[in-house]
């Protein structure tokens, strides 16, 4: 389904595009970040290197980015949601053969200037072809089994890369994405309660295979899997890092400690703390009304986003907005559930306020996408 403005339609060209621009969204992704400057700072002790100033010139790009993708008519976006697919595939088959190895993991690709995560640039490119597969097919077709079966190819395939590198988090935030993308398209719930069914036999597959010569997942994710059940059986170990992180959520309190007064953080009993468990440092130092604030500039975006969704009648623009909106949800809801102990550790950060590269031009892209429907949408 191809996009034609309908008759009497006004679609902004030149200068007049950044009249239509999202100003909101743009303003509460700046404070956002700014709430990440600020943390970053703190954990260095009162400093901008070797975090904060980083992460400022990161940002600085970022929205650059996002203005210059937004400028960009919609229907280029449609064009290049399958070279965006495939080029991430590539990149994720690229990583298992000269992929950077860092804690653990081998998940990057070393660019000499910049370390690329192809799993962060997947995500995006993921909503992107399962949005434009949407608009494609007839609505009439959006539930029929043979019409199901592609986008679950396509979801499966960089999922399987992803737990290959391993990384478990990114893996279940991919098929999430993806789900909710079919979901805002019309396909039957028959088929999630179907998926759902099948996640359950999964989940009870891999932990009856621990200890065996099949075993499906490595040690260290079971052992994130035991701790999640029971973090004080290891307190000093496994369970170390949410032990910790629940001591500095519990001692901040209504108001928390003050700023750059956090004992768990300045003291390094936090592990992580300019990355995953960030947001753990901001409750300690700014309690229960801090975290509420941060959580408070979440949820308005995901409310204008959604708003943007709604109300944009190209189905492409729609699906795409939609997609990146609950992909975004679904960063912060994982790594706050998982500072919190409500979730395992998968190694989620808090989206714009943990330090990081790829997640955070990544993001920024993304929301330059979700701009360009709303700039460009019919009128």
């Amino acid at each position: 389904m191809s996009f034609v403005p309908p008759p009497g339609s006004r679609i902004p060209s030149g200068p007049a595009k950044i009249l239509y621009f999202h100003w909101g969204i743009a303003v509460l992704l700046a404070a956002v970040a700014g709430v990440g400057f600020l943390m970053l700072f703190s954990v260095a002790g009162g400093s901008l290197e070797p975090w904060s100033q980083r992460q400022m010139m990161r940002f600085g790009a970022g929205f650059t980015l996002m203005l210059v993708i937004a400028m960009v008519h919609i229907r280029f976006w449609r064009s290049m949601a399958i070279p965006a697919y495939l080029g991430s595939l590539a990149l994720l088959v690229a990583v298992e053969f000269i992929g950077h190895v860092g804690m653990g993991a081998q998940r990057w690709i070393n660019l000499g200037f910049f370390q690329l995560q192809p799993s962060e640039v997947m995500k995006i490119a993921l909503v992107m072809v399962l949005a434009r597969y949407y608009d494609w097919l007839d609505p009439e077709k959006v539930s029929r089994p043979l019409w199901v079966i592609p986008p679950i190819i396509l979801t499966l395939l960089p999922m399987g890369l992803v737990l290959m590198q391993p990384d478990l988090g990114t893996a279940l935030l991919l098929g999430i994405g993806a789900a909710v993308v079919m979901f805002l398209a019309g396909v039957s719930l028959w088929y999630f309660g179907t998926a759902a069914l099948g996640a359950c036999a999964v989940v009870f597959t891999v932990m009856t295979s621990q200890g065996t010569e099949w075993q499906l997942l490595k040690d260290y994710q079971f052992r994130r899997i035991s701790t999640f059940l029971d973090p004080s059986s290891d307190p000093l170990g496994a369970g170390y890092h949410i032990t910790q992180s629940t001591i500095a959520m519990g001692s901040g309190g209504l108001t928390g400690r003050g700023f750059m007064q956090g004992t768990q953080s300045r003291l390094n009993f936090l592990p992580e703390k300019h990355t995953d468990f960030i947001f753990t440092t901001l409750s300690e130092e700014f309690g229960f009304v801090g975290s509420v604030s941060l959580l408070g500039l979440y949820t308005l975006l995901i409310a204008l986003g959604t708003l943007s969704a709604l109300t944009n009648r190209d189905r492409f623009g729609s699906l795409l907005t939609g997609g990146i909106t609950a992909t975004f949800f679904l960063y912060f809801a994982i790594n706050m559930a998982m500072v919190m102990g409500l979730a395992p550790v998968v190694g989620v950060p808090l989206p714009l306020v943990s330090y990081g590269g790829s997640a955070m031009l990544v993001l920024m892209g993304a929301f330059g996408l979700l701009q360009s429907a709303h700039v460009h949408k019919p009128r």
